[in-house]
């Protein structure tokens, strides 16, 4: 039987403790105010205000077109949402790649604007530096090593990554830059278990096997409401994007036979 989650606020420090306890975390991907509240009601740990929204919400092939601004939008949406859940916002693509300034100051914006608690950003050694830089600033930040969907163009698409030297420096690098957690996405699940041992702070896996600290997953994915892009790892827990259809073609239906509304949704 799994323990009941505790109803105090998830901060990243408790976050991060998490690991020596053996506490496994639950953190799901969100974009707007009735998914977070959905998602903090049901006792997820953290929810993620991915720049995947470019992708589930806008409809782009990639991450890659989604703007700052954007993001402080999303952010704040799943802020007033969340009442427990530790939320964390996505830095999108050339938005702290320049320099650790950048770095610095556009994840401020997502703390300041957006009231994020913590920010992401992805790349392990390369991206030491802007990591440093935010946490010197009091920003928390969580990594992201493995498949970094930013870099998609470079990797050839979104590919499993083998390299294992390469994945234990990134997340080594991630965590001697102060990091609190790292999200280990698209790896075989030895590499993320072994990555996992490797590593003092939780790492959060996105098809990286059970063998990490926690797991992460889309909304939208688990509840069947994103068709274009069915990830091997994306366990579907409802399918509420058939029900949707349904309940729209019987709107569609009842409205053209003239069967809505009825007395009951009439003002008298």
């Amino acid at each position: 039987m799994s323990a009941v989650p505790s109803p105090r606020p998830v901060t990243a420090p408790e976050f991060r403790a998490a690991k020596a306890r053996g506490a496994k975390l639950a953190v799901v991907t969100a974009y707007d105010y009735t998914s977070a509240r959905l998602c903090d009601e049901a006792g997820v740990d953290c929810i993620l205000v991915g720049d995947s929204v470019g992708m589930v919400v806008q409809g782009h092939p990639t991450s890659l077109p989604v703007t700052l601004d954007e993001m402080i939008y999303h952010t704040r949406c799943v802020m007033r949402g969340a009442r427990r859940a530790l939320v964390v916002a996505d830095l999108p693509f050339m938005t702290y790649q320049v320099s650790p300034r950048q770095a610095v100051r556009n994840a401020g914006r997502l703390m300041k604007e957006a009231g994020a608690h913590a920010v992401k950003l992805e790349g392990g050694v390369r991206a030491r530096d802007a990591i440093r830089a935010c946490v010197d600033a009091g920003i928390p930040v969580m990594g992201h090593v493995g498949l970094t969907p930013q870099s998609v163009h470079q990797m050839g698409g979104f590919k499993v990554q083998r390299d294992t030297e390469q994945l234990l420096a990134d997340a080594l690098a991630v965590e001697v830059a102060g990091a609190f957690s790292v999200v280990v996405e698209g790896v075989p699940a030895d590499l993320g278990a072994k990555v996992t041992g490797a590593v003092g702070i939780p790492t959060v896996g996105i098809g990286a096997g059970a063998g990490c600290d926690g797991q992460v997953l889309v909304f939208h994915d688990m509840m069947g409401l994103y068709p274009d892009f069915k990830p091997k790892f994306a366990k579907r827990y409802a399918d509420l994007g058939a029900a949707i259809k349904a309940a729209t073609e019987q709107y569609c239906r009842e409205v053209r036979e003239g069967a809505f509304p009825a007395a009951e949704h009439t003002f008298r």
